[in-house]
């Protein structure tokens, strides 16, 4: 029983080992997409920043009111989402409009949940591999400190504590990256709704 014990903390050892290189390519592979989704958030805020003198909602029921100069109007729009809304409202025929809307709506609501998706997944994933970074190279460096082997358990608690520092700073960076959106989305659905209801 002892020695199948025994077998079976080895067999997972070697496994958790096995999967040290994955697991650090993998906080390399979160940490560029956790870049990507700031570097997007930074493109989003700038545009939102430039057209912050529009309101939404006046941009929207103008659009409504010339649809041959909708393109113009939802070049005002906040982000690419929104402008996608505001085109498809703009465009329904008079008669069509209220359903037009109501999907137009639902189409932007599913396209935000797709955009804070994204980032909703870092701030579980960052953590989570980062964690599995400090864990796995443990194994091999608490091995080479029995044998007196100073030096590799070193390496191993660098690598560990890096991919600790890459988790943590990706979870936290996402974190912040999902409430400002969210609240960004809000307002942008607040303001599209309002708009469509003063056509």
């Amino acid at each position: 029983m002892i020695a199948a014990s025994l077998d079976l903390g080895d067999a997972l050892s070697h496994v958790a080992t096995a999967l040290k290189v994955p697991v650090l390519i993998a906080a390399v592979a979160v940490l560029l997409l956790c870049a990507l989704e700031a570097g997007r958030f930074a493109v989003e805020w700038w545009r939102r920043w430039r057209n912050r003198h529009f309101d939404l909602g006046e941009v929207v029921a103008r659009a409504v009111a010339e649809p041959a100069n909708a393109a113009h109007y939802a070049h005002f729009a906040r982000n690419p989402i929104t402008a996608r809304a505001v085109l498809a409202i703009a465009g329904a025929p008079a008669a069509e409009r209220t359903t037009a809307t109501e999907h137009a709506l639902v189409d932007y609501e599913l396209a935000v949940e797709r955009s804070l998706d994204r980032t909703r997944l870092l701030v579980r994933a960052g953590p989570a591999i980062g964690l599995m970074g400090t864990l796995i190279p443990l194994i091999p460096g608490l091995a080479a400190l029995a044998g007196g082997d100073v030096a590799t358990l070193a390496n191993d608690l660098r690598d560990a504590f890096g991919a600790t520092v890459v988790g943590l700073l990706v979870g936290t960076v996402a974190f912040a990256l999902t409430l400002a959106r969210t609240r960004m989305y809000t307002e942008d659905l607040a303001g599209l709704e309002r708009g469509s209801a003063a056509r």
